[in-house]
């Protein structure tokens, strides 16, 4: 019987430090939507993020007394997954994500392409 690896996770710009401003409840949910992410499952608040063709952008969504949080991720690469954004969402209209941070996920996920090839030919030699 075959076991998957585990797939590290890289942070992407300030995602990381966004993240860990999250409560800890949040984090714990999202801890584990990641961790589940980097076994090859899809945790039940992770849904495909629009606007990006297909599920290889996801969001983890979580609410918290009222307040609503998101951490994207991509599995876009076979060997990691990237954290691209965590935010608290501050319009208290809709669900739909604001387009300053589809712009900005946009934008990491670039850097989270170069970042793997940069990493891919690093490995190859």
């Amino acid at each position: 019987m075959s076991t998957n690896p585990i797939k590290p996770v890289h942070w992407v710009g300030s995602s990381y430090r966004d993240f860990r401003d999250f409560p800890n409840m949040v984090q714990d949910v999202m801890g584990f939507a990641l961790y589940q992410a980097q076994i090859g499952r899809m945790h039940n608040n992770a849904k495909p993020l629009k606007g990006f063709g297909g599920a290889s952008v996801v969001e983890i969504v979580d609410d918290h007394q009222g307040d609503t949080y998101r951490t994207v991720y991509t599995v876009k690469f076979d060997s990691a997954v990237y954290v691209l954004h965590a935010f608290q969402k501050k319009s208290k209209h809709g669900i739909k994500t604001p387009q300053a941070e589809i712009e900005l996920v946009k934008r990491r996920l670039k850097v989270a392409e170069d970042d793997h090839k940069a990493r891919a030919e690093t490995s190859n030699g």
